[in-house]
């Protein structure tokens, strides 16, 4: 048995007249993170089930799903990976992978009697809508801000034009409920808006933190020069 899952997102695009866009038996790996597409992700598999979920994952080169699970139960949005990396093998039958987070789904129901948890899901799509060119252009300065302050480097002008919302974030470490909250949002243009504001927040975070090292330093000084 595993948490019973929840809903957290208004019902998506799913039609149940597109069985197309439904999997059965979908291996599920509940975890206290949250996954998002682009996003490296690497796992130290242990337990038995999740040892027979990746063999099987690595044997037929298919995905298994990353959902968020917590105190309140199995979260209903997570996010497929697929395994990019077999960094260790253990003799105890321990493993360690990187995934890398593919495209999101919905839980429709959960399956038991098999050898790891699962579920009928459904992959979701992106409502229809018009390209937000502001909305994109304040999402890659914010995010070019952000980058400067944390490493001193400039994104590549070319690179930065072409990733998405999920490209940008995947590459922040932010709370679970901010990411799981971009997960379950269906347009592009809502998922650039929000990272905008999270980019901001966490240059903020950043700036504060480091006017406070140098007052630190300098006894409650702030040296010029």
């Amino acid at each position: 048995m595993f948490p019973e899952h929840r809903t957290t997102a208004p019902e998506g695009p799913y039609d149940e007249h597109m069985p197309d866009r439904v999997v059965q038996d979908f291996p599920l790996f509940p975890l206290g993170l949250v996954a998002l597409p682009r996003e490296f992700v690497p796992l130290h598999i242990f337990e038995p089930r999740y040892r027979t979920m990746v063999a099987e994952a690595l044997e037929r080169e298919s995905e298994f799903g990353i959902v968020w699970s917590d105190g309140d139960g199995l979260r209903s949005v997570g996010c497929a990976v697929e395994i990019t990396r077999v960094l260790e093998r253990m003799e105890d039958g321990r493993i360690n992978i990187v995934t890398r987070g593919t495209r999101v789904f919905r839980i429709i129901e959960t399956v038991e009697g098999l050898a790891y948890p699962a579920a009928t899901v459904s992959w979701v799509e992106d409502a229809e809508e018009e390209r937000d060119t502001e909305a994109e252009l304040d999402a890659q300065a914010a995010y070019a801000e952000l980058v400067v302050q944390a490493t001193d480097k400039e994104p590549d002008e070319d690179e930065l034009a072409a990733m998405t919302a999920y490209a940008m974030a995947a590459t922040v470490d932010f709370g679970l409920e901010a990411k799981q909250n971009l997960l379950e949002l269906r347009s592009e243009n809502a998922r650039l808006r929000l990272v905008t504001r999270l980019f901001r927040a966490a240059t903020k975070r950043l700036d504060f933190v480091e006017r406070a090292q140098v007052r630190a330093s300098s006894n409650g000084k702030v040296r010029f020069g």
